[in-house]
């Protein structure tokens, strides 16, 4: 029997010459696709370039370039460029958003294309990774990041202020979020940061998912209908982060910037994609554990990143076909180094140790497999782009040293309940 790296080999092969044909019937004589990404960190460029020059090699007649636009004003710029008649030819879709580009009818359908790629086998693809980006039947953005938060840790940081690292705490049976805050505490009152939840900074409140869900705390009900901000999880679990930052300062507050990847931090809560911006000196020893238990137990969070074809863009059909080759077995295994894929086949530490050099086997299965086999994806609804202003401005109370948590909630759930009952 043939080699497991055979069959990806052949399939490559098939689906390259699939391509070309596709191809070599419906573009003209240079087509230049254009996509646009939040990422600009080097590692994710040259991978992402790396797979374009791949396409390019089997189709000469069409180059995909990627522009970066800044993380924090993402959508806004996607938005306008659409709205503008510039629309990108493909976009990278965060998990939020999604709902909305779906259900705008903004995206092509992918279904198809994927289906019909020789090798591509779009069954082994976790129904639960695309739900989100899916209406009718129909797939409308390739869910090609499907990514647990988790922690990383400065290990010297917490050793020099005599604290227990986590590792040593989930040791313990001790991983509990009043211990990482503690621990968090420890390192504040040495004059570095404790605990940063990367990209919140007091604006992307959905961020705090990767907190608040350790209370069971949501939103907004299941069905979207009813603002959750009010119920006692919450409240409670609004208290605790409250206390963490004005009282106990284990957490960075209001325009304080702090960056762990600068060695500035105790720990920080993101996606393992940011590995990629560790320190190639191994300026400090680190770690990267699960998130700490909650009142509710054990819990993961997922965010997501999907890849839409602009309906829009002058060149549906090819870029729709790039698609297809950038998530194809052989390059999900390449891009499950930053990004983990929703291929089934892909969730093994095995498989995704052979990409992901910096991350330990007991870390890929403990942090990446388990987060997303058990996380629930982060918090998104249509018109969100509306609701996370009202949240965001309704939660300026919540972030003052005396705040009046229950208040500003009431306040918060009368803004939104209206445009969630819609």
């Amino acid at each position: 029997m043939p080699h497991p790296k055979t069959f990806v080999s052949l399939r490559a092969i098939a689906g390259g010459l699939a391509l070309s044909l596709a191809l070599a019937a419906g573009a003209s004589a240079e087509t230049r696709l254009r996509m646009t990404i939040w990422s600009a960190n080097e590692a994710h460029l040259k991978l992402f370039n790396g797979i374009a020059e791949g396409f390019k090699k089997e189709n000469p007649e069409v180059t995909v370039s990627f522009e970066s636009l800044p993380f924090e004003t993402y959508t806004t710029a996607l938005t306008t460029q659409i709205a503008g008649g510039n629309a990108p030819d493909m976009a990278w879709i965060f998990e939020t958003t999604a709902f909305d580009f779906v259900n705008s009818g903004a995206l092509m359908p992918l279904t198809k294309t994927l289906a019909a790629t020789p090798g591509y086998n779009l069954g082994e693809i976790s129904p639960s990774a695309t739900e989100r980006w899916s209406r009718g039947g129909m797939l409308y953005a390739y869910p090609f990041s499907t990514s647990p938060f988790a922690v990383f840790v400065n290990n010297d940081l917490i050793r020099k202020a005599g604290a227990k690292t986590p590792a040593e705490l989930i040791a313990a049976g001790q991983w509990t979020w009043p211990a990482a805050i503690a621990t968090a505490q420890a390192v504040a009152q040495g004059g570095k940061g404790g605990l940063v939840v990367r990209d919140f900074n007091y604006q992307a409140w959905q961020y705090l998912s990767s907190v608040w869900n350790a209370w069971g705390a949501a939103p907004w009900s299941a069905d979207g209908k009813r603002c959750t901000f009010t119920d006692k999880p919450m409240v409670d679990a609004l208290g605790f982060i409250h206390d963490a930052i004005f009282t106990k300062k284990a957490i960075p507050g209001p325009g304080q910037n702090v960056d762990f990847f600068a060695g500035d931090a105790a720990m920080t809560i993101t996606q393992i994609s940011r590995a990629s911006l560790l320190p190639k000196d191994h300026r400090f020893d680190w770690d990267l554990v699960p998130l700490p238990k909650g009142t509710t137990g054990d819990y993961a969070i997922v965010g997501q990143a999907g890849i839409g074809v602009l309906q829009s863009g002058k060149n549906a059909a090819t870029a729709a076909a790039f698609v297809a080759y950038m998530t194809n077995p052989e390059n999900s295994a390449k891009l499950a180094q930053f990004f983990p894929s929703a291929r089934k086949s892909l969730l093994n530490a095995e498989v995704l140790g052979k990409t992901n050099a910096l991350l330990s086997p007991a870390q890929l299965d403990k942090v990446v497999i388990s987060g997303i086999a058990t996380g629930k994806v982060m918090p998104a609804h249509t018109d969100f782009a509306r609701l996370q202003q009202m949240v965001r401005s309704g939660l300026d109370a919540v972030w003052q040293p005396k705040a009046d948590i229950p208040a500003a909630t009431r306040a918060i759930c009368a803004q939104i309940d209206p445009l969630l009952a819609k």
